[in-house]
């Protein structure tokens, strides 16, 4: 499926195909974009912040620890390419996190960070990955409820 006929797919209400792992894509919620934030929950749900404790945990689910590093060292082998994730909650609004999350390449063209709530793909997204969201909505809610405690 093509970026132009995925798009076109969400437009109508089709649902996507699966996600590398299998699971089904669900269409994109749609969202508005205010200055440098998404103020309101994809979807309309709020996350669970413990549920993303661990999601921001898992490296080979969210990704986030492969770049980024915890408070206080809480996972092994963070990453430290992208700013610590240490006091987030305290430098930006729940809002600022979720479109850094959804897309920070919106805010910085030339982020190393990939759009997790997008259906882009270009020369380097895997086929597996073509035409479908790193995370589900509700994923970037749970982090972003998780993010927004980081306060010190």
């Amino acid at each position: 499926m093509t970026g132009a006929s995925a798009a076109a797919a969400l437009l109508m209400g089709i649902p996507g195909t699966a996600r590398a792992d299998d699971t089904p894509v669900r269409p994109l919620a749609p969202y508005v974009v205010t200055a440098d934030a998404i103020n309101e929950p994809l979807a309309g749900q709020r996350g669970d912040p413990a549920r993303g404790q661990v999601l921001l945990s898992e490296r080979h689910r969210s990704l986030c620890i492969l770049c980024h590093a915890l408070p206080s060292g809480a996972a092994p082998l963070q990453g430290t390419l992208a700013p610590s994730l240490a006091g987030i909650g305290a430098r930006l609004s729940e809002g600022q996190i979720r479109l850094r999350i959804v897309d920070m390449k919106r805010l910085n063209p030339s982020s190393i960070m990939p759009a997790y709530y997008s259906l882009y793909s270009g020369a380097r997204t895997a086929p597996a990955w073509q035409d479908k969201p790193v995370l589900e909505a509700a994923e970037i809610e749970h982090l972003v409820a998780y993010l927004v405690t980081l306060k010190e």
